[in-house]
């Protein structure tokens, strides 16, 4: 709003805005320079006119006109590829990664929490009794917020790893800030400061392909499902509100469970309905039936 939206339409009245006027101010928005150097990703540029899209339909709703933005499709999103690491991937991480860093990775790699669910994570939210991570806030653009959606709103349980993760990790910080990770002066962690400083050089320096934190979800996806526990457990440790975007995300990456090929109903089948004592020359003759089988 402050940034992009009050300085262009700040002193027009809603009932002027045009669509043209908005597909203007789209574009506009396409040559602007994003956070990471790059032009604003067509995201970014949805995300700005989100809250433009519910003054104008609540304008039209109160003063009996239509709304610019009403047949104004959002961008198309450019799908972004799922890169997991493998287990053996993320064990030589970890045995690389400099100490004080160990056990925020062990807790992305197996939690599968979001960046913002991580930083934000405070220790009144980790139960060690009942070994329940409680996700309640994320820590974006430098405050506690509400979680991305509401069923995002979870409890995470510990794993065995994460649990004495988090252990050794109360014993450094646990006195020293509300955060379980935290800088020196006991505030959240910075998220450039992380991937410019600490992930990215870890990958170059380990020869790995170059992919965002954000990865480090998707392997906790990967490693449950190929592990066989159920995806109803996976989608809700992960804060999704069913097992669809689970399946169609991250299914490829799990042939040996999800085959789909057909050779899993051939051994059921081969197992169920194989036939003995049938003679060389082809199959048995049909026998009587049991009359009480036939009454059953």
């Amino acid at each position: 709003m402050d940034g992009h939206l009050l300085p262009h339409f700040g002193d027009r009245p809603v009932g002027t805005i045009t669509k043209a006027d908005i597909l203007a101010f789209r574009a506009k928005l396409a040559e602007l320079p994003g956070r990471t150097g790059t032009k604003l990703s067509p995201k970014r540029i949805n995300g700005i006119l989100a809250p433009m899209r519910q003054i104008l339909a609540e304008a039209a709703d109160r003063y009996g006109f239509v709304s610019p933005t009403l047949n104004l499709k959002p961008l198309r999103l450019r799908r972004t590829d799922v890169e997991p690491f493998t287990l053996e991937q993320v064990q030589q991480m970890l045995t690389t990664v400099r100490m004080d860093w160990r056990n925020y990775f062990t807790v992305r790699f197996f939690t599968g929490m979001r960046t913002g669910e991580a930083h934000g994570l405070k220790w009144k939210y980790v139960d060690f009794d009942k070994r329940l991570i409680l996700v309640r806030e994320t820590f974006v653009l430098g405050e506690d917020e509400y979680t991305k959606t509401d069923s995002s709103q979870r409890d995470i349980q510990m794993t065995q790893v994460v649990y004495e993760a988090l252990q050794a990790q109360h014993a450094a910080t646990g006195k020293l800030s509300d955060y379980v990770f935290c800088n020196k002066e006991g505030k959240p962690l910075d998220n450039d400061n992380f991937g410019s400083r600490v992930w990215y050089p870890l990958l170059r320096h380990l020869g790995l392909k170059k992919r965002r934190p954000y990865q480090m979800r998707h392997t906790a996806a990967t490693l449950w499902l190929a592990s066989g526990e159920a995806p109803e457990w996976i989608a809700r440790q992960l804060g999704h509100s069913s097992t669809e975007m689970l399946f169609r995300v991250y299914s490829r990456y799990v042939p040996n469970l999800t085959r789909q090929d057909g050779s899993a109903i051939d051994r059921l089948l081969a197992t169920r309905f194989a036939t003995t004592n049938v003679p060389a020359g082809g199959a048995t003759a049909p026998q009587p039936a049991n009359p009480a089988e036939v009454q059953a």
